[in-house]
């Protein structure tokens, strides 16, 4: 009798443009590079492209918003305040960008390859554990920056991206300019540029 091979353990590693294979399930900071997480961010699109203008809204622009979101509604926010602002959503990259819909629906199990991501990505750029406070920030400046993008750019009616991002905040026009979705490699430049600014890396 002929024994029939056994199919290969499914692959759980993603190569990137650097090189690096990061695997999935368990990353590993040394496989983490900024440059292919400004190149993955800057190809996702934010609502799943279902925004207005003749460019996607994309995450890496998204980061540099809520970054200066927060910025503006904690003004001593510090630089090491303002990577954690704007690595929220690093692990985009390599997961993509699930509406909050689907991640519902999923459930646990993306939640946990997230948070796997999102800590290689503190390990790898030096990043502690954000205090609580910190973590609040993230979120309130990540709803604020849905609420606008909402409004502006998805379609939605003010009072409903009320009832499902919470109030619109007073944002400057300096803040507000980053809303205009830019071509995929401006987003790239300006995000590894913003970074670069943040930290010594």
């Amino acid at each position: 009798m002929t024994e029939t091979p056994q199919d290969p353990a499914p692959r759980a590693w993603q190569r990137m443009l650097s090189g690096r294979r990061l695997d999935l399930l368990d990353p590993a900071p040394r496989d983490i590079e900024i440059a292919d997480i400004a190149h993955g961010l800057a190809r996702v699109a934010r609502w799943n492209g279902q925004t207005r203008g003749p460019h996607v809204f994309s995450v890496a622009q998204h980061s540099l918003l809520v970054e200066a979101v927060g910025r503006h509604i904690d003004p001593v926010c510090g630089d090491p305040e303002g990577l954690e602002l704007l690595l929220h959503d690093a692990p985009e990259y390599v997961v993509g960008d699930i509406i909050s819909p689907l991640k519902a629906a999923i459930g646990d199990a993306y939640r946990g390859v997230e948070l796997r991501l999102l800590s290689a990505v503190r390990r790898r750029f030096e990043l502690p554990t954000p205090a609580p406070a910190l973590g609040q920030l993230v979120k309130r400046a990540d709803r604020i920056a849905a609420h606008v993008e909402a409004v502006r750019l998805a379609g939605f009616a003010p009072e409903e991206a009320e009832r499902y991002f919470g109030a619109a905040a007073d944002l400057p026009e300096t803040v507000l300019a980053l809303v205009e979705p830019w071509p995929t490699a401006q987003a790239e430049v300006r995000f590894l540029a913003r970074f670069r600014a943040l930290c010594r890396f």
